[in-house]
């Protein structure tokens, strides 16, 4: 909101100045009522007549004081200021009562609709401070933009040419300025009116409009399905589709947000260069004049959806502001270089004072130092004869004290010479004491070899006594351990032949009770046979019924003859009797 009260306050300033004054050099209440209500209605603002009233009422302080139309301006339509208002019918509020006083009455090669659109877009491009003024950048930059719109060619020499001229004169050029500039033709030249005007438009379109790209393109219907030649023009967040160019009759809008994306189609149906918007609720199926026109589409689309996700202003928009600020930055660095150039100017007349300050004590100093210089001289001869004398006479001590320095050195040689002798003798005395002591060394260590090998042989010798008798003892008892062995080996030999025997004697035994078996087995054959022959008599005699009788109360047996058919009694006759006559075959 900053930066659109800055763009309505700039607008409004030229409506402002263009009022007349009364004869006191004020601007009269009547005259700022109409202003007041003209901008509540062109900016859908409540008007509020009685705070009018109120704010200018009848005494000293008039619109202009301290508590004039600013203030008002400020509180009761500027603050309330929604921006649900149309900026063309504004701007062309505040045009109609600032041209017709200011606007030059020479003719122009433009139009009063294309000078219109240039006073706006001074106002966009225009500095932030009053009066208001558009710089030589802001101005070689619209001026390119206009000459790229015509086609033709920049000419930056004559542009440099005109800006070293209006920067001797003036910082830049005022709204009207602008327009006599552009209007007079100096830098649109070989162009006609018509040319001008469409670019003075498209760049009115850009720059105020934020119309980003627009032109004719073939859209599919959502209902019938059926392709229309609409005229697109697409927006920072929206893109809307008109029957023609002269935005008259308008079919709808395509909502953008970051969460839409284009996307190109393959060739369908007919028709070419198609390209897909998907919006959260729609998607709308677009076709291009050609493939250029399909690719410029798609990239301008995109940038603009890119923009929205980053939350950055428009591209005309952001480079004002980089402009801007590239500006302020240098007219700081500017401001700091003056500031430094006068701190080196201050320094500098500083120095100079100090220069010649040092120059006077320099030249007092010279005149002292030569006066200084005369008396040093004068005493330097009386000092030189003076050392003269001394010379003399240190020579005459120095020649005796080098005759006692030879005499002194010839003594010192000779005791030079005698110590050296000394020294020698001491070292022969040492080397003959070494030679003893080594020589008694040698001799401990031979006694102490000696000494430790009778130890050994001593030791070797009893090792061996008692090897000798360990040996005595061992063959004893291996005698002893061999006749042992001997009676024992005898014994086991003995009882292996007594094992044999037995072993023999078991073999016979087995033998023997194998036959037996045999003959059990054949007699146990023969007597089963028996058995089964009886058994079928009896049950050929008897039948294989038999008579229920009361048995006795003890336990029944089971035998072959079937439940309770033996007592028990009877049982036990029956087998002392098979064992009677097994008994007897054997």
């Amino acid at each position: 909101m900053v930066g659109l009260k800055e763009e309505l306050l700039k607008s409004i300033w030229h409506a402002f100045t263009a009022l007349d004054l009364d004869r006191s050099g004020k601007v009269s209440k009547s005259q700022l009522k109409v202003l007041s209500h003209n901008l509540c209605t062109v900016l859908n603002v409540p008007h509020d007549p009685v705070a009018l009233e109120e704010h200018f009422r009848d005494d000293d302080e008039g619109p202009v004081s301290n508590q004039g139309y600013m203030p008002y301006l400020n509180k009761f339509i500027l603050e309330k200021v929604q921006g649900n208002f149309d900026k063309v019918e504004f701007n062309r509020m505040c045009w109609t009562l600032c041209a017709k006083k200011n606007l030059s009455k020479s003719p122009l090669l433009i139009s009063d609709e294309d000078a219109f659109k240039v006073w706006v877009i001074f106002n966009f491009l225009s500095e932030d401070k009053y009066p208001l003024i558009i710089v030589p950048e802001e101005i070689e930059y619209l001026l390119k933009k206009i000459t790229e719109a015509m086609g033709a060619g920049w000419q930056q020499e004559q542009f440099d040419h005109y800006k070293i001229a209006l920067n001797t004169s003036r910082e830049g050029l005022s709204a009207w300025e602008l327009i006599d500039l552009i209007g007079s033709g100096q830098f649109s030249k070989g162009m006609d009116r018509q040319t001008v005007s469409m670019a003075i438009n498209e760049v009115f379109n850009e720059l105020i409009l934020d119309v980003l790209k627009q032109g004719y393109m073939l859209k599919k219907g959502h209902k019938r399905k059926n392709w229309m030649e609409r005229w697109f023009v697409l927006k920072p967040n929206i893109i809307s589709y008109y029957v023609s160019e002269d935005l008259k009759d308008k079919k709808g809008d395509i909502i953008l947000d970051g969460n839409c994306c284009v996307e190109a189609l393959p060739d369908k149906d007919g028709k070419k260069c198609l390209f897909l918007i998907k919006c959260l609720d729609k998607t709308f199926e677009i076709s291009a004049s050609d493939k250029k026109k399909k690719q410029e589409w798609i990239q301008a689309i995109q940038s603009t959806v890119n923009l929205l996700r980053a939350g950055s202003p428009p591209p005309h928009k952001e480079a004002r502001q980089k402009r801007k600020e590239l500006r302020q930055k240098l007219l700081a660095e500017q401001e700091e270089l003056e500031r430094q150039m006068k701190e080196l100017q201050a320094a500098n007349e500083n120095k100079q004072k100090e220069l010649e300050t040092v120059r006077k004590q320099l030249e007092a100093a010279a005149a002292r130092a030569a006066e200084e210089e005369k008396k040093r001289l004068q005493t330097q001869v009386e000092l030189q004869d003076r050392f003269s004398l001394e010379l003399e006479r240190e020579k005459m001590v120095r020649q005796k004290m080098e005759e006692q320095v030879a005499q002194k050195s010839s003594e010192l040689e000779q005791y030079l010479q005698r110590v050296r002798e000394l020294e020698e003798m001491y070292k022969q005395l040492q080397e003959a004491l070494e030679d003893e002591k080594q020589a008694r060394q040698d001799e401990e260590t031979v006694r102490k070899l000696q000494a430790r090998l009778l130890e050994e042989e001593t030791a070797k010798r009893a090792e061996l006594e008692k090897w000798h008798l360990q040996q005595q003892q061992t063959i004893q008892m291996t005698e002893a351990e061999k006749q042992e062995l001997e009676n024992q080996r005898m014994m086991k030999e003995q009882a292996l032949q007594v094992a044999m025997q037995q072993l023999k004697q078991l073999e016979l035994e087995r033998k023997e009770a194998l036959e037996q078996y045999e003959e059990v087995k054949k007699k146990l054959e023969t007597a089963a046979n028996n058995t089964k022959s009886w058994k079928d008599k009896v049950a050929h005699h008897e039948g294989l019924i038999r008579l229920i009788e009361p048995g006795s109360k003890n336990p029944h047996f089971i035998t072959n003859w079937g439940p309770a058919a033996f007592t028990e009694a009877e049982l036990e006759e029956r087998q002392r009797s098979w064992k009677g006559k097994k008994a007897t075959s054997e």
